[in-house]
């Protein structure tokens, strides 16, 4: 798989990737039928990621868990691992072709019991669950100008001591670019500020991959 992070030459990203791990041959075949899709598979997560968001699910046993944008599933069993017994994981994306693939890794992984997924503009699947809070483990991986509303209906949701993860919030180093200035970085600058001005959360920004931010819900 290609290094995901744009500040790490090639030989140190490949010796970041081994050490994380280890990643099970599972994963690393959907890595490869991922990466045969061309172009798009930059969607996915790296392997050092996976890891984490791993170790972070086993960590907190989440009963509820909500990822906007699934693709093809391999976060999804990343964290659907590390499941509370009886947890669920509820994953929201736009693609059926995408998801199909996801699917059949689910299965393979024996983890369509935890796994609930839910096509269409995952907006409209958030807002339509319980306003209280209720949700463990949250993960932002979508359309970059869809974060903040995404954010927005996110944290009233989460439990005191819930986290959120944000992906790609360095975008390939271009947030700190000043010439840069297409929708999606627009929107990233736009977040990233917001998230630090967002009193409800304490939080740090991960140069993990194409950087990931972790907040914490404060006590309600």
């Amino acid at each position: 798989m290609t290094p995901k992070s744009q500040f790490l030459g090639p030989a140190l990203a490949d010796y970041v990737t081994r050490q994380a791990g280890p990643v099970d041959t599972l994963l690393t075949e959907l890595a490869e039928q991922t990466a045969a899709l061309g172009e798009v598979a930059g969607m996915q997560i790296s392997p050092e990621q996976g890891v984490f968001m791993h170790l972070l699910a086993e960590l907190m046993r989440p009963e509820f868990a909500i990822e906007i944008g699934t693709f093809t599933g391999y976060s999804a069993i990343c964290m659907a691992r590390g499941l509370a017994p009886g947890g669920r994981l509820l994953c929201c994306d736009l693609s059926e072709e995408w998801t199909a693939v996801a699917r059949s890794y689910w299965e393979r992984a024996g983890l369509t019991d935890r796994i609930e997924l839910r096509l269409g503009p995952a907006l409209e699947t958030v807002r339509s669950l319980p306003a209280r809070p209720r949700i463990d483990l949250a993960f932002i991986d979508a359309d970059k100008t869809g974060y903040a509303d995404y954010w927005a209906e996110l944290v009233p949701r989460m439990r005191p001591g819930g986290v959120i993860l944000v992906d790609n919030v360095l975008w390939s180093g271009k947030v700190v670019e000043p010439t840069v200035a297409d929708a999606d970085t627009a929107a990233l600058r736009e977040f990233n500020a917001m998230v630090c001005a967002d009193e409800r959360v304490e939080r740090v920004l991960l140069p993990l991959a194409d950087g990931l931010t972790m907040a914490r819900r404060l006590e309600i």
